[in-house]
């Protein structure tokens, strides 16, 4: 491996790492800060940083900051008959697997390095230009740096290239199902050592509910992995590119996976294993201080990386509309509306931030489902996983079979057709992008309204309704 190779896998693990655990943090903030809102409550306003006679609250972000403190310095509680071993190492088989995970994300285009800049001499006056002979431009020529496109399909074969993954490796999805069923592991140990009946109660129902869920999650993929021909996560997202977003050509999918996905971070709706008004606190009932924290921490970071995982699959991940590895390219099937070539360095960071981009939407989503369902018995958690969810994904593997059959089958008429479709897609989603945008910098500028409404009692409310059934109570 040479230092450039080196460095650049440094600068990638630093960049996920960093951004999974920086992201999970502000989740356990938005967690309090979004629940607030949507429950009309006061939220996170203790934490404080006082400067003099100024109080500094940071909407709350202090809170974070404490909990951190508060892990580190908490008492580490063992229970006396515990397996001291199994105990210490639950947490880490939890945290460690998640990290591990990312490596075979891929969070952007492939760089060519050769085309990120050039060093070129243009002639004084006018005239073609020329590459350098040992870093000097002749006589009469003049130094300047430019910036070159990238071809669209392809990579230079003359300069080495980074891939923007920290693994690329071949087996790319087997390596995240092989990940992902860690954790199970983790929250089994956990139950187990700690001596409790209620950890133990909680590590059974963690582990039925995670292999019955990744059951789902495996079957829902290989509709997917149908159209995209290959198992490399990177592949996928040029698949996409190329033709249209995952969730255009197998929608049945990106909900099922994401239901799935969020029953496998154990959170509201799905969190039965640490259900508190029937188990405590589930598996981690036992644990304090920072073995705890990262149980807690794990759950956060399990949401990014479903959402990781759900961009790169069926989001396009680092792609966005009518953007390729060439520059801008508006086109309907043969219609070419316009074209613009923009530098290699440029495409590369469009890409990489709006994977990020992508990424911290879905989080949100989930936040916000994780503050508006109700949580479900355990019995209809299975029911929903056996009965409903792996029904519905085995149909749609039948049903995707059946389609791509026939449209292989189409001719070169049929394939026009789907070009100029996916091309459609690549409309709508610029479309609903830009229509977001719009709507968020509207919303910012705009004076919020305030009006005072006298709701009424309750004794309006039931006779508005029709009276009530007995009579209402004397004084």
């Amino acid at each position: 491996m040479d230092t450039m190779t080196l460095l650049a896998t440094i600068a990638k693990i630093l960049l996920m790492v960093g951004f999974l655990f920086n992201v999970a943090a502000l989740l356990t903030w938005y967690d309090r800060r979004g629940g607030a809102m949507m429950q009309d409550r006061i939220g996170p306003n203790r934490a404080t940083l006082k400067l003099g006679k100024l109080e500094l609250r940071i909407a709350g972000l202090l809170h974070t900051a404490a909990d951190g403190v508060k892990f580190f310095t908490k008492k580490d509680f063992m229970p006396p008959k515990a397996d001291k071993l199994l105990f210490s190492l639950a947490p880490m088989l939890s945290m460690i697997p998640v990290l591990a995970l990312v490596a075979v994300i891929p969070f952007g285009d492939t760089i060519s390095t050769d085309l990120l800049w050039k060093s070129v001499c243009f002639k004084d006056g006018g005239g073609p230009a020329m590459l350098p002979v040992d870093g000097v431009c002749k006589a009469g020529y003049t130094m300047q740096t430019v910036f070159p496109a990238a071809q669209r399909l392809g990579l230079s074969m003359t300069s080495p290239s980074i891939e923007l993954m920290v693994a690329p490796l071949n087996v790319g999805l087997l390596y995240v199902f092989a990940m992902a069923g860690q954790g199970i592991v983790g929250a089994a140990i956990a139950g187990w050592s700690s001596d409790n009946k209620f950890s133990l109660m909680g590590a059974l129902r963690a582990a039925s509910q995670m292999v019955s869920y990744e059951v789902t999650m495996g079957l829902t993929l290989i509709g997917a992995l149908m159209l995209y021909g290959t198992i490399r996560l990177d592949d996928m997202v040029r698949w996409q590119g190329e033709n249209c977003w995952g969730l255009f050509v197998q929608p049945v999918a990106f909900f099922l996976f994401f239901a799935a996905a969020i029953a496998e971070s154990k959170r509201i709706p799905f969190d039965l294993p640490e259900a508190e008004s029937e188990l405590v606190s589930g598996y981690f009932t036992e644990y304090s201080g920072m073995k705890f924290g990262m149980f807690y921490f794990a759950e956060y970071m399990e949401v990014v990386t479903s959402s990781m995982l759900l961009v790169t699959i069926f989001l396009g991940g680092w792609q966005l509309p009518f953007l390729h590895r060439d520059g801008l390219t508006i086109a309907f099937g043969e219609v070419v509306l316009l074209q613009q070539r923009l530098p290699h360095i440029w495409v590369i960071v469009f890409g990489v931030v709006a994977f990020f981009g992508k990424t911290l939407f879905l989080c949100w989503i989930q936040a916000f489902i994780r503050w508006s369902l109700p949580r479900f018995r355990y019995d209809q958690l299975m029911k929903l996983g056996w009965t409903v969810l792996l029904p519905a994904s085995l149909a749609n593997i039948f049903a995707t079979g059946i389609v791509w059959l026939a449209l292989q089958r189409g001719g070169e008429s049929m394939a026009q057709g789907l070009k100029v479709a996916a091309d459609i897609t690549q409309g709508v989603v610029a479309f609903a992008i830009t229509a977001a945008f719009v709507w968020i910098f509207v919303g910012i500028l705009r004076t919020p309204r305030r009006a005072t409404q006298i709701v009424g009692s309750s004794a309006k409310f039931a006779a508005a309704a029709g009276g009530t059934k007995t009579a209402p109570m004397q004084a």
